[in-house]
């Protein structure tokens, strides 16, 4: 770590060694760390990257919750984790902040192994309600008082996941507290004002023990009593949902208190208490908050201030790219979707939430119509895409490889049982870098490859990543296309025009891209070209030459081709960026015991091992893992020369 990165803390914050002491601070010297608490984070994030917008629109409502609640007892659960920066500082992280994402250092992500004060870790989003219920009903089962909150973005709210808690939260009727914290929604002064009115006036304690005491005389009134009850409750539901945004969580049986000013330290100190002393229902709490607040250049663009690498502090920018950086898969993939789309009117793009990471921003400026943002709704984005294939139309599904996980049952039943052509694009498949273990694409093809009608394809440069897309077209079946973050190979594009022209991939066929009689290294996808490079040095420094072949499929093998290859080699090497359990050699093996294929070779195996993989930059986490140029020499040496 360079020292520019590891300053001293500033002075308030350096005096705040246990989070019970936020609650021991006056209003003024909460406004002074809230302030300090942004500054540490801007500066840790313009060095190390990371979800800068989030984190700081939180701080107020972070040193609020603190304020309120005893993080020993109480149990708190951050959605998703992307806005947890200021609850690190504040819970005993403050000192090691400057190594936040770094290999070795602090998670950017609530982590149950890195502090007692993280209750729950997370990474994907929806999940906090459902969690936090959990948390609740444990605590009841175990006779103990203790508040449990769920602090969840309006984002998070559009999945299905956090309705499902939602419903069951309201069912139980548990004593459990949600804060929404609303982003982006806008609501009118006088409509916002109306509806605090309301949730600060009908809901205090006096209010609700003549609520009960009003509804139990009632209720004791013979023959009509109970009727008469039910009639005063529904009166004073209908007057309040009218008059606020929260009929929907009503509906679902939640007491609603907001909206809140999210920025005011000391209103949603007197907030949270209020939810804290309703013990009848679960409280739902609407906090407004900005996104990127007290940094201007994230406040005016919070969508590029969500998640980026490195910047500068004065100007918000972030470093130029070198001069002939190739393009990033991502958006050799956005354009070549766009291209196919000129070309066949069929082609609609779908995406969660995830328009400028999967580069399908692309395709939304240009054919609007036939892109759909489902949000964060990756379940709904296959089946919604499976309908669509049902009418003849060829969707694109563009989501993160760690977030189809959150699909598997929809693209088993929905696409593959009734074999529909929708084309699944994985992006960030294999090591992700900083985000760590919850966004590594590393099981992707272990919970794809078994299933039935559904074909796999693994390319290994920019211009193999375009081939596929053309083949999905005349493909008319399911099919995944995995590719890695980052900057592709710097390779020529096909300049096929139109590209629809280019001859489809030849099915279950790889290909051959260095001979030689020593050993074979059966490689795939972001693992060929590495693989190609030890080969070369291998017979640069020791004179051995070994054939390398792209299997390039992963689902149907090269069948052909893979047992020609492992009857001419004693010596195979296999190298893929993937769970080594149930992976693409895996697959291959099956295929060599089946056909009674092995006969004594020698194999090794490269790939991500049965552990979750820790965060750092892309290139540390391959080499610790023996993927890069360096790891696949010294295992092919080692195997030539009979030591592995």
């Amino acid at each position: 770590m360079n020292d520019d990165t590891e300053k001293s803390l500033p002075p308030l914050l350096a005096r705040i060694t246990h989070p019970s002491m936020v609650a021991r601070l006056s209003a003024s010297e909460k406004e002074m760390l809230a302030t300090e608490l942004r500054q540490t984070i801007i500066r840790t994030v313009a060095a190390n990257g990371g979800h800068l917008a989030p984190s700081l629109g939180v701080v107020e409502l972070t040193l609020a919750l603190l304020s309120v609640f005893n993080p020993e007892e109480d149990r708190l659960v951050w959605d998703v984790g992307h806005q947890s920066y200021a609850w690190k500082l504040l819970t005993g992280r403050s000192d090691d902040f400057h190594t936040l994402r770094q290999l070795g250092g602090i998670s950017g992500f609530p982590k149950i192994e890195e502090s007692p004060f993280d209750h729950f870790g997370v990474g994907h989003s929806s999940t906090s309600v459902s969690a936090a219920l959990g948390m609740a009903m444990a605590r009841d089962l175990s006779g103990k008082k203790n508040h449990v909150l769920a602090v969840i973005g309006d984002g998070s709210l559009t999945a299905g996941l956090a309705f499902e808690g939602l419903n069951q939260a309201g069912d139980m009727g548990r004593r459990l507290i949600v804060v929404l914290n609303d982003n982006e929604m806008s609501i009118s002064h006088n409509v916002g004002a109306l509806s605090l009115f309301l949730s600060r006036n009908m809901e205090r304690g006096w209010a609700r023990r003549m609520r009960k005491e009003v509804k139990d005389w009632l209720k004791s009134i013979p023959g009509i009593g109970d009727e008469m009850a039910e009639y005063a409750h529904r009166t004073h539901r209908s007057l309040k949902t009218v008059f606020t945004p929260g009929m929907l969580f009503e509906a679902l049986r939640f007491n609603y208190i907001g909206p809140v000013n999210g920025h005011n330290i000391e209103e949603l100190e007197r907030h949270l208490r209020m939810a804290a002393s309703i013990d009848d229902q679960p409280v739902l709490l609407h906090v407004l908050t900005r996104k990127g607040k007290g940094y201007p250049p994230a406040e005016a663009h919070p969508s590029r201030f969500h998640g980026l690498g490195k910047f500068d502090i004065a100007t918000g920018q972030t470093p130029p790219k070198p001069e002939g950086t190739p393009p990033t898969y991502t958006d050799v993939f956005g354009e070549t979707l766009c291209r196919l789309a000129r070309e066949d009117d069929r082609i609609v793009a779908v995406t969660a939430a995830m328009s400028s990471g999967t580069g399908t921003g692309h395709f939304k400026a240009r054919f609007p119509s036939r892109f759909v943002d489902v949000g964060i709704c990756e379940q709904h984005a296959v089946t919604f895409a499976a309908g669509l294939a049902s009418q003849g139309y060829r969707p694109f599904v563009a989501i993160y490889s760690t977030f189809a996980q959150r699909a598997y049952d929809q693209i088993v039943h929905d696409v593959c049982i009734q074999r529909l052509p929708v084309t699944l694009c994985l992006d960030r498949a294999g090591l992700v870098g900083e985000d760590g273990p919850t966004h590594h694409g590393a099981f992707d093809l272990s919970f794809l490859r078994h299933i039935p009608n559904l074909t796999i394809l693994a390319p290994r440069d920019e211009a193999e990543l375009q081939a596929p897309l053309v083949t999905s077209l005349s493909l008319g079946e399911p099919l995944i296309i995995r590719y890695p973050r980052g900057a592709a190979t710097g390779c020529p594009l096909p300049e096929a025009n139109p590209l629809i022209s280019l001859p489809p991939l030849p099915r279950g066929e790889g290909e051959v891209l260095r001979e030689g009689p020593d050993a074979a290294i059966i490689a795939v996808g972001s693992m060929v070209l590495p693989a190609l490079r030890a080969a070369e040095r291998l017979f640069a420094e020791h004179g051995r030459s070994v054939t390398v072949f792209d299997a390039r499929w992963v689902k149907p093998l090269a069948e052909r081709q893979l047992l020609e290859l492992a009857a001419r080699f004693k010596l195979l090497l296999f190298a893929e960026e993937n769970a080594l359990a149930g992976g693409f050699s895996s697959a291959v093996l099956e295929l060599l015991a089946d056909r009674n294929a092995l006969n004594g070779q020698r194999i090794k195996r490269l790939g991500l091992p049965d552990a979750f993989v820790e965060h750092g930059t892309q290139a540390q986490l391959r080499h610790r893992q023996g993927l890069d140029d360096e790891g696949i020499y010294e295992a092919l040496k080692k195997l030539v020369e009979g030591e592995a």
